[in-house]
């Protein structure tokens, strides 16, 4: 298990090929998390690029991302949750505060204010191990 994940509400849809295929529902929402990126590397502002106070910035964007992962056409994508442990959230605000003075969050002037710009109170600090 990662240490963080973005965690997504996904509805998709499945469109059978076959004509003499039916299914009922043809809709079904799942839960979807992807792995955070460790603070500081490549793909660690996923959620300065994708989400403003708790939702999706741009959900066609976040729903093309999901069709790509699942290879199913997606409906709707809503953002829950970051989920993380204390040690990855810990390490997540140094790297913000080593940002902020190139002004990568905008007008943010703490990690604090930066986790609540894009996260709102949608951070869920979990157990080590869980």
């Amino acid at each position: 298990m990662p240490d963080a994940a973005y965690v997504f509400r996904v509805r998709f849809r499945l469109d059978p090929d076959a004509e003499n295929v039916s299914l009922a529902p043809r809709t079904f929402e799942t839960t979807m998390e992807r792995a955070a990126d460790p603070p500081g590397e490549e793909g660690w502002l996923f959620f300065r690029d994708n989400l403003w106070r708790g939702a999706a910035n741009d959900p066609g964007y976040l729903r093309e991302l999901a069709e790509e992962a699942l290879g199913v056409p997606v409906e709707s994508v809503e953002f829950r949750e970051l989920r993380t442990t204390a040690e990855h959230l810990a390490a997540l605000k140094e790297a913000i505060a080593e940002e902020l003075p190139r002004g990568t969050f905008g007008n943010a002037d703490t990690p604090e204010a930066v986790i609540r710009n894009y996260l709102g109170s949608s951070v869920h600090v979990r157990p080590e191990g869980s």
